[in-house]
């Protein structure tokens, strides 16, 4: 485990160097657009997480606009779901002050919001609807947290309004890591007070893991508290065991 993890890192500081350069590069040709700058963020999250090794399986069909809610294991979703699409993702404000990441967060036009400021609520729900006109998803973690990954939590309802007033498709996903070792999805959950760093450390040294994202159909909706209510819904019945045997049936498509 241990050389794997010290492999793994290796291969994790080129790519994140590599996507610096790719960045820069295209910097010196003009300043990056909001569509520009997602599009650098799904390339860069291509690159990392093919440096953790891990494989990602894509069912439904991926969306191109709209608003894009999923539930939240951990800061892998962003990589996951950042390499299946381009999109704006909405994250809480501590995120901006992490070592490098935060960085790249700000470089791929990342939406930070401070939950507990309704100020802060009410500014993003403005920058969510000025994104919505633009030709990439704006992706929402409505739990409000990261889980273990045993439930879904109640969505919060809020920032679904953007969407509900600009008549914008609504677009549920469910996120779900495949561990090929007999771990559990939990153990490479980041819940409650789990350090980042020896997270980071286990995470390189696992020997199978893989990830599955589900997307449903996309839907208008006319209240955003029935809009959070159906996309829970929804998510919590694609997690669902006996939903998995059947998406694992049809199908699907491989990006590696």
């Amino acid at each position: 485990m241990t050389l794997r993890a010290c492999r793994r890192a290796v291969a994790l500081g080129f790519s994140l160097a590599m996507c610096v350069a790719d960045y820069w590069v295209h910097r010196m040709r003009g300043s990056l657009s909001l569509v520009e700058r997602a599009r650098w963020l799904h390339r860069s999250c291509r690159r990392v997480l093919h440096a953790f090794g891990i494989r990602v399986t894509v069912h439904g069909p991926v969306p191109v606009v709209g608003l894009v809610v999923a539930n939240h294991l951990s800061y892998l979703d962003i990589l996951i779901l950042g390499k299946v699409m381009p999109c704006f993702f909405v994250a809480k404000s501590e995120i901006a002050r992490w070592p490098y990441f935060g960085r790249a967060a700000r470089t791929g036009a990342t939406i930070f919001i401070n939950r507990q400021s309704r100020a802060s609520t009410f500014e993003v729900a403005g920058t969510i609807s000025e994104r919505l006109t633009l030709p990439v998803p704006v992706l929402l973690f409505p739990e409000g947290t990261s889980t273990d990954g045993t439930s879904v939590q109640r969505f919060h309802s809020s920032l679904f309004q953007p969407a509900v007033a600009a008549s914008a498709p609504v677009t549920s996903a469910a996120v779900r890591y495949v561990l090929h070792d007999g771990q559990s999805e939990r153990d490479l959950c980041w819940f409650d007070d789990t350090l980042f760093l020896p997270h980071l450390w286990k995470t390189l040294g696992v020997s199978g893991f893989s990830a599955e994202v589900t997307f449903g159909a996309p839907r208008v909706y006319g209240d955003r508290r029935i809009a959070a209510e159906v996309t829970h819904r929804e998510v919590e019945a694609m997690r669902a065991p006996e939903k998995l045997s059947d998406v694992r049936c049809q199908p699907s498509a491989q990006r590696g």
